[in-house]
């Protein structure tokens, strides 16, 4: 069965990788002939989230690129059926998914039987969904494993299964970049 290539993209808040991520899926898109897809995984559940919401809706609106956009801010296999092989999809972002995720069972956490590894399989299942049904994908996340996790239950879960995502990821992952300062730093693969 075939499968899509995988891009990975992070970099810290505000660092430029959604711009960088949403040139490079055009680019896959012209080169395959295929359509483009923006799964938004943001809740507009705050003034930030939602100027962040306007701003990445704007920028693809002038890309001069036809996007469908797609809110899915949890579940995200269950669009997975929506695609084809001639398709990019542009998944933006992993925390915020991880974040909706982990928050739409805020309360099974005082369950003692609640089981982080249900949530990892959730997103990792839905994201593999995603790349049986598209050419290309492309997955963006936050950095947040370079600051400290705090001493709290829920961040401590939060920061062991981000980078349990990431590492996954990137092994099945053509391409990794860290995005710094608006500069894509190549990290696995080649730039092709």
């Amino acid at each position: 069965m075939k499968t899509a290539s995988i891009t990975f993209i992070s970099g810290g808040v505000r660092s430029g990788k959604s711009s960088f991520a949403e040139r490079l899926a055009i680019k896959k898109a012209l080169e395959m002939g295929g359509s483009l897809h923006y799964i938004a995984t943001g809740d507009p559940s705050d003034d930030e989230m939602k100027e962040r919401i306007v701003r990445h809706q704007k920028d693809r609106n002038e890309s001069g690129s036809s996007w469908k956009t797609w809110e899915q801010a949890t579940d995200i296999g269950s669009v997975s059926s929506c695609f084809n092989e001639n398709d990019v999809l542009l998944l933006d972002c992993l925390t915020t998914l991880l974040s909706n995720e982990l928050f739409s069972h805020e309360q099974d956490w005082g369950n003692p039987f609640f089981n982080k590894e249900e949530v990892f399989h959730r997103i990792w299942t839905g994201i593999k969904a995603l790349e049986k049904n598209c050419h290309h994908l492309v997955l963006v996340s936050n950095e947040v494993l370079s600051e400290p996790c705090y001493n709290s239950e829920l961040m401590i879960t939060y920061c062991q299964l981000i980078g349990k995502l990431h590492q996954q990821i990137t092994s099945i992952a053509k391409q990794a970049y860290v995005v710094e300062a608006g500069i894509p730093l190549l990290m696995k693969g080649d730039e092709g």
